[in-house]
């Protein structure tokens, strides 16, 4: 950009403009989109398509993904009763069990809400010992 005017109004240089902090710019700026569109699938790629930098494809996906703090937390609530009402379903192996379990462990890790490992294998032992015959005496 380049400013015009006693410096009231901004406006884009032409290439013939370019110094040589400007063509590092623009090539970090290219390397660093490429990247992160190349690491995206089709549907995430339709929504970044139309940005110029990398900076504002990162902000997009980054928001995407994570979601606003409210979305965030809204996940982090549900995921988290999920967690509390864990419970064995009928007919499901021990592997199920634990799939469906660490997915939701999972989830919650990849939202920075952890829970300790000793309150997951007590979870986990209570679920598995509910379910036994022995169990519910």
């Amino acid at each position: 950009m380049k400013v015009i005017r006693e410096g009231t109004r901004t406006v884009p240089k032409t290439r013939k403009e370019y110094n040589d902090a400007d063509r590092k710019a623009v090539e970090k700026n290219f390397k660093e989109k490429k990247i992160r569109v190349c690491g995206i699938g089709p549907d995430e790629y339709n929504c970044v398509l139309t940005y110029e930098c990398a900076k504002e494809i990162w902000k997009a996906l980054k928001t995407a993904h994570d979601g606003t703090t409210q979305v965030k937390q809204s996940k982090i609530d549900m995921l988290t009763t999920e967690y509390e009402f864990f419970k064995m379903k009928e007919d499901e192996s021990i592997q199920d069990i634990h799939t469906r379990f660490t997915s939701i462990i999972n989830e919650l890790h990849s939202l920075r809400e952890v829970i300790p490992t000793n309150k997951l294998v007590r979870k986990i032992l209570r679920v598995l010992l509910g379910s036994c015959e022995w169990g519910n005496k």
